[in-house]
């Protein structure tokens, strides 16, 4: 059921810029209206049943804010009059720590430390004239954040609905998460979205590292909501509507329990698998899973060389990864020549073996390195620029023909 405008909020979900279009369709389908896809997120309208629900639901926002001041400024008081001017205490009060963080486009304040510390004073005098007292300020881990995004002429703040970023799901811990080339939850989740993955397709990531892409389309499976086991930030705030959030939790909890049974009633409906060179990895991989709320047996792991992997299931289905650089990369199955680049020789194995032993399958593959298809030996055919983190990336789209299929090259004729 869609929000009542009368009562919907301003909300601007972030996420990493390349999935904003994907995050658009996802938070419509969780009841969003007027969404607009912007450089690293979507603005969209929602009440608070759609707020909370893009916290519980969302695979693909980093974070989901509030819109709750806007106006034009030109200096660092005008900034300092917006904070002040609005009713935090009906927000939080000054028994909450706070943090602010100030993002800006093309502002013509000289410092934004300076910024920053103006809306702070703004917000924390503005406490103090209602109650009192004022906050203490944590940049740590604060109850509240506010965020503010300044451009050319125009300043908005916006009241943080998240806490923790949302990538971080609740499922890993201090010790399980030091694996190389760490990728984020919520980006995972959209390499399976760009990729068009569906839970009936089998799914294999050969570069599996600590099992991020292959849990997340597990929980996508079992139809597991990926806030479940963690709390937000809006539950710290005044306005919190508790027996609004108590409902969507149990209906998250009940649709889980349903998906459970569904896939214990048709064994084999979920065909994920995840492998990596390193042993410790995988043992990694399996604790994440069981921390995740997924069963055992809900991803099948291995111990395996990218080299020489072979298709987990019978039939075609999709490979979706993300190639680390480093020790777990190298081919143990390849001997290059001395002085040839390691990465490359291993990208040439790994090309090998998906020419070999996967036809039929479709691959999508994030890297860095725009040199990918030449050392895969295949050519792309769709290449999507993505962000991991400040690291800009490709996702890489291939087809892998059988030895009849491969299409044939250019200029060369067709057989009748």
């Amino acid at each position: 059921m869609s929000p009542d405008p009368s009562e919907a909020f301003d909300l601007f979900a972030a996420c990493p810029r390349g999935i904003e279009a994907a995050l658009a369709a996802e938070l419509e389908a969780l009841g969003a209206i007027d969404c607009r896809a912007l450089g690293g997120g979507v603005l969209f309208r929602g009440d608070r049943a759609v707020a909370y629900s893009a916290n519980l639901w969302s695979r693909l926002a980093s974070r989901v804010m509030r819109s709750i001041a806007h106006r034009r400024y030109r200096d660092d008081d005008d900034l300092y009059r917006l904070a002040n001017g609005v009713a935090w205490e009906k927000h939080f009060d000054a028994q909450r720590t706070l943090r602010v963080d100030v993002s800006a486009q093309r502002s013509p304040l000289r410092s934004l430390n300076f910024a920053t510390l103006r809306i702070k004073d703004g917000i924390v005098d503005r406490l103090r004239t209602a109650s009192g007292s004022r906050p203490s300020i944590d940049t740590r881990s604060p109850d509240v954040r506010v965020f503010a995004h300044l451009d050319a002429r125009e300043a908005t703040l916006y009241l943080d609905l998240s806490g923790e970023p949302l990538f971080k799901r609740g499922w890993r811990s201090g010790a399980d998460d030091k694996g190389s080339a760490a990728l984020k939850e919520n980006l995972a989740a959209g390499l399976l979205a760009l990729a068009d993955w569906s839970p009936g397709t089998a799914l294999y990531d050969p570069f599996c590292g600590s099992g991020t892409i292959a849990i997340e389309a597990a929980q996508r499976a079992f139809d597991i909501a990926p806030g479940a086991a963690r709390a937000f930030g809006f539950e710290r705030l005044l306005d919190h509507d508790a027996a609004l959030w108590k409902r969507l939790r149990d209906e998250a909890a009940r649709r889980a329990q349903i998906g459970a049974q569904r896939i214990a009633a048709k064994p084999g409906a979920v065909r994920i698998a995840g492998s990596d060179v390193d042993r410790e990895a995988i043992a990694r991989a399996r604790r994440n899973l069981v921390r995740a709320g997924l069963p055992e047996d809900a991803v099948a792991w291995h111990v395996r060389d990218a080299a020489r992997a072979r298709a987990p299931f019978d039939g075609p289905g999709s490979i979706v990864t993300n190639p680390p650089y480093g020790e777990r990369l190298q081919a143990r199955s390849t001997a290059p020549h001395e002085g040839a680049d390691p990465h490359e020789a291993a990208m040439r194995a790994f090309g090998a073996a998906l020419k070999e032993r996967f036809a039929g399958w479709r691959v999508w593959i994030l890297s860095s390195d725009p040199r990918l298809p030449r050392q895969l030996g295949m050519q792309e055919r769709r290449r999507t620029p993505l962000f991991n983190g400040a690291i800009e990336c490709r996702l890489f789209g291939f087809e892998v023909f059988g030895p009849r299929e491969a299409p044939p090259r250019p200029g060369t004729p067709s057989r009748q």
